[in-house]
């Protein structure tokens, strides 16, 4: 988790603040409501964003991102933001204590069809006289297909470029222009090469796991036949065989878990065709 780690709170914070820009009180302290370790989901990918924090007033910030809409996307928002109200609330607390229920959804879809904005803050309000009812629910939404292509100039722009390029030399430009951006361009590289490692020793265990199981399956197959011929003849079979699937099984766990073909090619030794042909 790239947000979600206490170790990270502080680029959590550089981000809230270009997002939900608050009177600097009420960012004083952070607080994770359901913090992450790097260790808790270690067969996972890296994962960016999906956090839940507590500012110094109380205000309750929820940060997720969807990649895929939905036609109740929005009911969705609304049940969600309501929960994280009603949730504050136990027998005995009075009413008055309710603090602030805030939700920002990043997309990588249109949302908001309405307008050309990325960004979109509600809350309830009279829309006659625009007179705002209270600000315990808000929902901010930040959507990247809307992002401009040129930089805008403010600091969410960059860091919703962060979000949205998947290009190395993209996350470097990016980075020299703001620090905390830099901070988070930095820490997700040494996140994503961990997880590469992490991923390359889970598949080479499994791998190793499934070459003995058909080297044991070749045997037994030798050993049915009655007559020592095929028992040696399963047993070569079987270490070659052996090693083809092993690889081809480590070339199987990479591919799902999003390695590039020259990445697998150069770790397994497949050729490119056997990779394709697995792909497919």
């Amino acid at each position: 988790m790239l947000f979600g780690s206490p170790r990270n709170i502080d680029i959590l914070l550089a981000f809230l603040k270009a997002a939900l820009p608050l009177p600097d009180d009420d960012y004083a302290e952070l607080t994770l409501l359901n913090p992450f370790s790097e260790n808790d989901y270690p067969g996972e990918k890296v994962a960016i964003l999906d956090v839940r924090a507590k500012t110094t007033t109380g205000r309750i910030i929820n940060v997720e991102i969807q990649m895929k809409n939905h036609a109740a996307m929005r009911e969705r928002i609304v049940y969600y933001v309501a929960r994280m109200a009603t949730g504050q609330m136990s027998e005995a607390a009075p009413y008055a204590t309710l603090k602030p229920s805030v939700c920002i959804l990043i997309t990588d879809f249109t949302l908001v069809t309405e307008n050309d904005r990325y960004h979109n803050r509600y809350r309830l309000y009279d829309p006659k006289t625009a007179s705002e009812f209270t600000d315990l629910i808000e929902i901010n939404t930040l959507e990247l297909p809307k992002l401009p292509k040129a930089e805008d100039g403010s600091i969410l722009w960059l860091w919703l470029e962060f979000l949205k390029t998947r290009n190395k030399e993209e996350m470097d430009v990016l980075a020299q222009k703001n620090p905390e951006v830099k901070k988070a361009v930095l820490r997700l590289a040494e996140l994503s090469a961990d997880e590469k490692a992490r991923m390359l020793h889970e598949a080479r265990l499994m791998a190793e796991m499934d070459a003995i199981a058909y080297r044991e399956d070749a045997v037994r197959e030798g050993h049915a036949k009655g007559h020592m011929e095929g028992l040696v003849e399963g047993r070569v079979e079987g270490r070659v065989e052996g090693r083809v699937e092993a690889r081809l099984a480590v070339a199987r766990r990479l591919i799902e878990r999003g390695m590039s073909v020259d990445e697998i090619v150069a770790l397994t030794e497949l050729s490119q065709a056997d990779i394709i042909a697995l792909m497919h």
